[in-house]
């Protein structure tokens, strides 16, 4: 993949930085260059950079070292840039997480994750496609989706051995189900790619970075934080049960709307593969994963909340931004390079 470009002064010193193959020194320094409105729940400049350091540790970039994934400048810049995210998220979390626990204290995690579900409200962009989308709406949501798709359940494999037991037999099982049963015709990042070859669109991994909004970008940035990180194991998990606890229903009218469009069957047919798998992984999720995890190590009930409340919250402010652009009669991408409207 090739390196994006930047959006302001955080993600150009860190292209730079990498580009050239220069030193990082100094980047640990880098909000302070950051726009004094800058939000970092979505700020373009901050969450580029971000993804950027993040996929060091994914498939990396064309033409730089692999050894940059441990370069020590570079790590502190991402400590940098995660806290302040990491900040903002629990922010907005901590009303939802605090309400269900005062509530549901005694309840299992599954029930509990359950009420975050009903508490986070959102747009329901699949329902909009299912009846209202134009055909190019659709591809630019595929494009947008298409920076996780492609590397679908690829962050959440890094949370395997932070886990022992129980939680990390199901979590291993679900894997196993997202990566094809072993076979790689079968994976369902190859049938997302398959999709968007067969309607145009570019199944490179990577290929729409350029033109993925911040707020998309804040959305895969939020996954990577907690699975790369041991401490947020629990978050990790909430992020997932609260993912595919949200799946099934919206796949179903993805899927009907796609075939409302005539758009070609290898799209439809990722989306229906999900409305039956995500039924069935929203159980293991929520009970197999996260209630085990739970048993095993109670003190994780909390951030398991907190992980669900994240994937839920930045999921309607995608949502929601995405409508609006629609609505605006603007595409819901960006041009390279380009911060979104705010």
């Amino acid at each position: 993949m090739r390196l994006p470009h930047a959006r302001g002064p955080m993600s150009a010193a860190v292209v730079g930085a990498l580009r050239d193959d220069l030193s990082a020194d100094g980047l640990a320094d880098l909000w302070r260059h950051a726009h004094p409105a800058a939000d970092p729940r979505t700020d373009d400049d901050l969450h580029l950079a971000l993804w950027v350091v993040y996929e060091l540790h994914y498939r990396g970039f064309d033409g730089v070292d692999p050894a940059r994934e441990w370069d020590p400048e570079l790590l502190r810049a991402r400590l940098m840039l995660e806290e302040r995210f990491e900040e903002a998220l629990r922010a907005d979390a901590a009303p939802v997480v605090a309400q269900v626990l005062g509530e549901l204290g005694d309840a299992d995690p599954a029930t509990q994750v359950e009420r975050v579900i009903a508490s986070v409200d959102g747009p329901d962009v699949s329902r909009f496609v299912q009846r209202e989308a134009t055909a190019d709406q659709v591809l630019e949501l595929m494009a947008q989706r298409s920076l996780y798709t492609l590397k679908e359940s690829d962050p959440t494999s890094f949370v395997l051995p932070r886990l022992d037991g129980a939680a990390k037999a199901a979590l291993a099982e679900l894997q196993y189900d997202e990566y094809g049963g072993g076979r790689a015709d079968r994976l369902h990042a190859t049938l997302f790619a398959r999709g968007l070859e067969a309607c145009g669109l570019d199944p490179t991994y990577g290929a729409y970075l350029d033109q993925a909004p911040g707020h998309v970008l804040a959305g895969n940035n939020a996954m990577s934080l907690l699975c790369l990180n041991r401490r947020l194991r629990g978050a990790a998990l909430g992020h997932l049960a609260a993912f595919e606890a949200t799946s099934s229903l919206p796949c179903r009218k993805l899927a009907s709307g796609i075939r409302r469009l005539e758009l070609p069957d290898e799209l439809w047919e990722y989306f229906d593969e999900h409305v039956e798998a995500d039924a069935v992984h929203e159980q293991v999720a929520l009970r197999s994963i996260c209630g085990a995890a739970v048993d095993a190590e109670p003190a994780l009930r909390a951030d398991v909340l907190l992980g669900a409340a994240v994937y839920l919250q930045t999921e309607a402010t995608t949502g929601t931004r995405t409508l609006d652009a629609w609505q605006q009669g603007r595409s819901c991408l960006v041009s390279a390079g380009e911060a979104v409207p705010a």
